[in-house]
């Protein structure tokens, strides 16, 4: 089976009762569709956690490329973890929820450090798989709708930083699986709730906000809550 996470922002426990919930074998793959890490205290743990599993993709989201900066010169030596404030994107991370990862991530040996650099550097922008024979276009969020733009000439900072229009079907050939957008702001019925329409699932039911992990499974479309 193949299933979609996304915007986990450090739940540590919503995430493995996840894993125990869906019993992943090695035919299995969970895709996390970014935001791992800031907000809750446990995005580190999720991080080391999902670098032991070979059936866990991630995916960056806006919250791993605002960190990554700051973590490569910390685990370089370069920067203090004291001194991220007095840095311009320090700051904004830690204003975006980042004071809880920065925390976790200093308290590991420069060596885990590194290695975190080096996990969150090989996420993947965006997947693309047929389950079923039906295609799915997986990433953390998408762009301003631009009928004239494929999908696949959209940058970079578009699939991690964008604000998708809901209202609009951004392609007929695929199913867009995102996160980023809290369902609850895309429709208050759909607080806490996998939101779909328009050829697009929204999967960030807002668990970093005290709403249920929702995930969903590719090959049945079947939604999974973790209270």
């Amino acid at each position: 089976m193949i299933y979609a996470v996304s915007d986990l922002h450090g739940c540590y426990e919503k995430y493995r009762k996840l894993l125990s919930t869906l019993s992943l074998g090695g035919a299995d793959t969970l895709y996390v569709l970014g935001d791992v890490i800031d907000r809750g205290a446990g995005g580190i743990d999720i991080l080391l956690d999902m670098m032991t599993r070979a059936n866990v993709k991630p995916l960056i989201g806006n919250h791993e490329s605002l960190a990554l900066g700051v973590m490569k010169r910390i685990a370089a030596g370069s920067l203090a973890a004291e001194s991220v404030e007095k840095t311009r994107v320090g700051m904004l991370w830690l204003l975006s929820g980042g004071e809880t990862t920065l925390r976790a991530f200093g308290a590991l040996s420069r060596a885990g450090q590194q290695a975190v650099v080096d996990s969150i550097e090989s996420f993947g922008i965006y997947d693309e798989r047929t389950v079923n024979g039906r295609r799915f276009h997986l990433s953390h969020t998408l762009p301003d709708y631009n009928p004239n733009k494929p999908i696949h000439d959209v940058s970079f900072l578009e699939f991690v930083y964008g604000e998708p229009d809901y209202t609009k079907v951004y392609g007929v050939d695929a199913l867009f699986v995102t996160g980023h957008t809290p369902t609850g702001l895309i429709d208050p019925a759909f607080a806490g709730r996998v939101w779909r329409g328009n050829n697009h699932i929204a999967i960030d039911c807002g668990a970093a906000f005290g709403r249920p992990l929702g995930c969903i499974c590719l090959n049945t479309l079947e939604e999974i809550y973790i209270a």
